[in-house]
């Protein structure tokens, strides 16, 4: 989580672990860390429990540097107290602790802590729009090309009726075959599809197209000679001419996997 600190004159955002996450990191019952933090006295006023936070305070320490007061929502909607944990926060607890459960805290926190740097985390107000406006950007860039995908298959690509009649004369191709005619390697061409959008890979490696791409594609079953039974994805008129022109057009999409952009060669 962010938590926004005022750091000479500037607001800046600086990286938190919630308490009640640190508590099970350290594998205790959070009132426990609320106690290690805020402290516990008896009922006559004696201390029987020194907490981190009354330590801090009274050595006029900025106790924000550590632990900032926050609350939470449990799963029955009640707000509770907790704080913010800082990485400076998270090291002071570590040292209340001993022997093996201590080192154990000690790399779960600063495991979250690297996973969160490594996150890019915008730091000022400034860096956070910039990287809202960069979403946005790249957002309205993706339904651009969205649109321009399915432009070019609905304006381009012939009636149905025309290949349809071309399915009952037993054109379907196999992914194979439809590489060759399209000239492009069989490999190549299998990972457009699948980097496009059309097909995946199942559990066994089979390639199969995904539901809403069926328009392309027709599932042909078929049985072996020792009596095996399977299906085999095939490729319609429709479909190969649409591929065609989307190749040719070398048009931009986005991987939905890796979320890096692809250019069909």
């Amino acid at each position: 989580m962010n938590e926004i600190q005022n750091i000479n004159g500037e607001n800046r955002m600086v990286q938190t672990i919630p308490s009640y996450e640190v508590a099970e990191m350290m594998e205790r019952e959070h009132a426990k860390v609320l106690k290690m933090l805020e402290g516990e006295t008896y009922k006559d006023g004696r201390t029987k429990v020194v907490g981190i936070i009354p330590v801090l305070t009274n050595a006029s320490s900025r106790v924000s540097d550590y632990f900032i007061e926050s609350s939470y929502k449990d799963k029955s909607g009640k707000t509770n107290k907790c704080y913010e944990c800082t990485k400076m926060g998270c090291e002071l607890l570590a040292n209340k602790m001993t022997g093996e459960k201590g080192i154990l805290f000690t790399a779960k926190y600063v495991k979250r802590f690297n996973e969160m740097e490594q996150q890019k985390v915008p730091t000022t107000y400034k860096e956070a729009l910039q990287q809202l406006l960069a979403q946005v950007e790249e957002n309205e860039k993706l339904q651009i090309e969205n649109q321009q995908q399915t432009q070019v298959i609905e304006e381009m690509t012939p009636k149905a009726d025309y290949f349809d009649a071309l399915v009952d004369n037993n054109l379907l191709t196999s992914i194979r075959d439809t590489a060759k005619q399209l000239h492009i390697k069989q490999t190549a061409f299998t990972k457009w599809l699948i980097e496009n959008n059309f097909c995946y890979r199942d559990v066994r490696g089979r390639i199969k197209p995904y539901a809403d791409k069926m328009e392309y594609f027709e599932l042909k079953e078929f049985t072996t000679d020792w009596g095996h039974s399977d299906t085999q994805t095939l490729i319609t008129p429709k479909g190969k001419e649409a591929f065609r022109l989307l190749l040719s057009k070398g048009l931009r999409v986005k991987s939905k996997k890796k979320g890096l952009k692809k250019r069909a060669k």
